[in-house]
C-alpha cells in the first residue's frame, strides 16, 4: 500500500469495542506494543474489522508528540510508545525525528526545530512517541 502517512504499523487486531457511534480497535504490534484507534462504527463495519485480522494503522508524522520526561504527569493520549531516537534530520523550520520501538518498528515525528532544541533531542536518546487514538487511520487488505 502506498500512502502519504509516514507511519504505517502492520499488526493484528486484538480487540474491537463497538459503541453507538464509534469503535475502538486495539492493534498488537510485533514488539508487544498496542496501538488504539478510534474510528466510526460505520467504518469498522464497512472494513469488516474483527479480532485476529491483520490491519495497517496509519498516523501522519505531524500527529506524533515526543516526550522525553513526563515529570510525574500522566497524559490522556492512549498511544504511548517508548523507543530510541535513531535520526534527527533538521530542516528550515521543522525536524524529522525517527524513533525505533523495541520490536523494530519505526515512528517518524515532525516537530519544530525549537522543540528539538528545547528537548535536546539526539540520536540514542530514550523518548516516548505519543498520539491520540483519533489520529489513527485504519486500513485492511481487500
Amino acid at each position: 500500500m502506498k500512502a502519504s502517512a509516514r507511519n504505517q504499523f502492520t499488526g493484528i487486531v486484538s480487540e474491537v469495542l463497538i459503541g453507538a457511534v464509534n469503535a475502538e480497535v486495539h492493534v498488537g504490534l510485533k514488539g508487544g506494543e498496542t496501538i488504539v484507534a478510534t474510528i466510526t462504527k460505520e467504518s469498522a463495519e464497512r472494513l469488516e474489522i474483527k479480532t485476529g485480522q491483520e490491519v495497517i494503522a496509519l498516523v501522519k508524522a505531524p500527529q506524533i508528540i515526543i516526550v522525553t520526561d513526563f515529570g510525574g504527569y500522566r497524559v490522556s493520549a492512549r498511544n504511548q510508545l517508548p523507543g530510541t531516537v535513531t535520526l534527527v534530520k533538521p530542516g528550515a523550520v521543522n525536524t524529522e525525528v525517527d524513533i525505533e520501538l523495541k520490536g523494530g518498528e519505526q515512528v517518524t515525528a515532525t516537530v519544530t526545530n525549537d522543540s528539538v532544541d528545547t528537548l535536546g533531542l539526539r540520536k540514542g536518546q530514550s523518548v516516548t512517541a505519543i498520539f491520540k487514538a483519533g489520529a489513527v487511520i485504519m486500513a485492511v487488505a481487500g
